[in-house]
């Protein structure tokens, strides 16, 4: 089937990603993708992004140098016309050089009330890779609010804080109200809602380079944490489907995530649905209308709405989302 949109021949949005220099950041970005990264404190590579603190461009097509957020208001078509004033979505690449900060994140209505009408922020992490024996932070132990804000303004660390070992390959479903934190020598591909709103606990009495310490958010931080923690139930479904293994993570109210390990050619048809799509290991190539399209290890794409009928053929891996 010819998939076209008002005469206008469908191809996927490949996008340039937007980097981001953060305390905590490395060079992973640059060793593992071969990005051209602006520093060697580089933490963060904004892949599929249309949020205004970091829109990613298109590099392709008829809407090529048009940045996401602008081809989401004028051409909403592409993405089945949708009610969302902004693109819902945004996929990150994050290089946890050293810890990242304790952080908590709010929900849609108290950002809504409280960051000037952004979105909340629920998110998801695929760890692409970790150092030996890495662990994050992921919840706390308090059972009441009274309990938090005693052990945080005590600075009871390690009896508050809870951590989970990690290893390449798990997948962790954050909701908004979850105290969390990547930890050193980790590289996750990040899934979230699109919105830039954090609450900072704790930050190590770390010193930026002014020599200043990073401001905290104690209070509304307390305000948004879930008490007591609950652990986000996401259960893993493996289907086989041709030459491709796909891996189900989570299907939520903001998101639906999956990993899709290509073997071999393999077709897909998608018309009803755009598909945000993150190459994170192998090569290959994606053939719609005749045309065939390099993938490669650090490709960032979207099939928009009526895309149809494609094939991929290589041997890659691939984190897919959609709302």
């Amino acid at each position: 089937m010819n998939s076209n949109l008002g005469g206008l021949l469908l191809e996927p949005l490949f996008l340039k990603p937007v980097f981001k220099e953060r305390i905590w950041g490395g060079t992973a970005l640059q060793k593992e993708f071969g990005y051209e990264i602006p520093s060697e404190n580089t933490g963060e590579c904004w892949a599929i992004s249309a949020h205004p603190n970091g829109p990613s461009m298109i590099e392709n097509g008829p809407y090529k140098g048009m940045t996401l957020d602008k081809l989401w208001s004028e051409h909403s078509e592409l993405f089945g016309n949708p009610q969302e004033k902004v693109f819902p979505l945004l996929t990150k690449i994050l290089d946890a050089n050293m810890d990242l900060s304790v952080q908590v994140h709010p929900d849609d209505s108290y950002a809504m009330v409280h960051e000037n009408g952004e979105l909340g922020k629920t998110e998801c992490w695929y760890i692409i890779d970790c150092k030996e024996d890495a662990d994050m932070i992921f919840g706390h132990n308090a059972q009441t609010k009274e309990e938090l804000q005693e052990q945080i303004q005590e600075g009871q660390w390690n009896d508050l804080l809870r951590r989970v070992k990690i290893k390449p390959g798990d997948f962790f479903y954050v909701p908004s109200g979850t105290i969390h934190a990547l930890c050193e020598g980790t590289l996750v591909l990040e899934t979230q809602q699109s919105s830039d709103t954090t609450y900072r606990v704790y930050d190590y009495d770390r010193r930026d380079a002014e020599g200043n310490l990073r401001d905290l958010h104690l209070e509304k931080a307390m305000e948004v944490t879930t008490v007591p923690h609950q652990d986000a139930v996401s259960t893993k479904l493996v289907q086989e489907k041709g030459n491709t293994r796909i891996t189900t993570y989570v299907e939520s109210d903001f998101f639906s995530v999956y990993k899709w390990e290509v073997g071999g050619k393999s077709s897909f048809s998608f018309n009803d649905q755009y598909l945000l799509i993150s190459v994170i290991n192998g090569e290959g190539a994606l053939s719609h209308n005749g045309i065939d399209y390099r993938l490669k290890k650090g490709t960032h794409f979207i099939i928009p709405v009526g895309f149809g009928e494609f094939e991929v053929d290589g041997n890659c891996e691939m984190i897919v989302s959609h709302t």
